[in-house]
Protein backbone atom coordinates (compact mmCIF):
# COMPACT_ATOMS: atom_id res chain seq x y z
CA UNK A 1 0.00 0.00 0.00
CA UNK A 2 1.30 3.76 -0.62
CA UNK A 3 0.19 6.61 0.56
CA UNK A 4 -0.20 10.48 -0.44
CA UNK A 5 0.34 13.29 1.80
CA UNK A 6 -0.92 16.64 1.02
CA UNK A 7 -0.78 19.92 3.24
CA UNK A 8 -3.33 22.19 2.25
CA UNK A 9 -3.59 25.87 3.66
CA UNK A 10 -5.75 26.58 6.46
CA UNK A 11 -8.49 27.39 3.83
CA UNK A 12 -8.98 24.35 2.14
CA UNK A 13 -12.25 22.82 1.74
CA UNK A 14 -11.29 19.48 3.03
CA UNK A 15 -14.66 17.48 2.29
CA UNK A 16 -14.43 18.68 -1.35
CA UNK A 17 -10.85 17.51 -1.61
CA UNK A 18 -11.57 14.58 -0.27
CA UNK A 19 -14.61 13.72 -2.29
CA UNK A 20 -12.47 14.95 -5.76
CA UNK A 21 -10.13 12.23 -4.65
CA UNK A 22 -12.21 9.56 -3.78
CA UNK A 23 -13.49 9.70 -7.80
CA UNK A 24 -9.79 8.40 -8.81
CA UNK A 25 -9.33 4.86 -9.88
CA UNK A 26 -7.53 3.17 -7.39
CA UNK A 27 -8.13 4.98 -4.58
CA UNK A 28 -9.13 3.31 -1.51
CA UNK A 29 -9.92 5.32 1.60
CA UNK A 30 -9.10 8.70 2.90
CA UNK A 31 -8.38 9.85 6.24
CA UNK A 32 -8.02 13.43 7.24
CA UNK A 33 -5.00 14.15 9.89
CA UNK A 34 -4.95 17.04 11.79
CA UNK A 35 -1.64 17.91 12.72
CA UNK A 36 -3.48 20.39 15.71
CA UNK A 37 -4.79 17.72 17.05
CA UNK A 38 -2.32 15.54 18.92
CA UNK A 39 -4.92 12.68 19.71
CA UNK A 40 -4.78 10.04 16.64
CA UNK A 41 -7.48 7.50 15.60
CA UNK A 42 -4.97 4.96 17.64
CA UNK A 43 -5.10 6.78 20.89
CA UNK A 44 -9.04 7.27 20.43
CA UNK A 45 -8.97 3.28 19.67
CA UNK A 46 -7.01 2.67 23.23
CA UNK A 47 -9.45 4.79 25.23
CA UNK A 48 -12.59 3.23 23.83
CA UNK A 49 -11.15 -0.36 24.39
CA UNK A 50 -10.07 0.92 28.13
CA UNK A 51 -13.56 2.28 28.76
CA UNK A 52 -14.85 -0.87 27.61
CA UNK A 53 -12.38 -3.29 29.85
CA UNK A 54 -13.93 -0.69 32.67
CA UNK A 55 -17.67 -1.95 31.70
CA UNK A 56 -16.89 -5.38 31.27
CA UNK A 57 -17.88 -5.18 27.92
CA UNK A 58 -15.21 -7.45 26.74
CA UNK A 59 -17.52 -9.35 23.73
CA UNK A 60 -17.29 -5.72 22.14
CA UNK A 61 -13.59 -5.28 22.34
CA UNK A 62 -12.96 -9.09 20.58
CA UNK A 63 -15.45 -8.19 18.06
CA UNK A 64 -13.79 -5.08 17.64
CA UNK A 65 -10.53 -6.40 17.55
CA UNK A 66 -11.42 -9.12 14.91
CA UNK A 67 -13.19 -6.97 12.90
CA UNK A 68 -10.17 -4.72 12.36
CA UNK A 69 -7.86 -8.02 11.62
CA UNK A 70 -10.56 -9.75 9.17
CA UNK A 71 -10.87 -5.88 7.35
CA UNK A 72 -7.23 -5.38 6.87
CA UNK A 73 -6.42 -9.66 5.54
CA UNK A 74 -9.40 -9.02 2.98
CA UNK A 75 -7.25 -5.81 1.50
CA UNK A 76 -4.21 -8.59 0.73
Amino acid sequence: MKYLKINTEETANLEALKNAILQMKGVDSIEIIDDENTESELKKAFHKTKEQFKKGDYETVVNDIFDILTKNNSKK
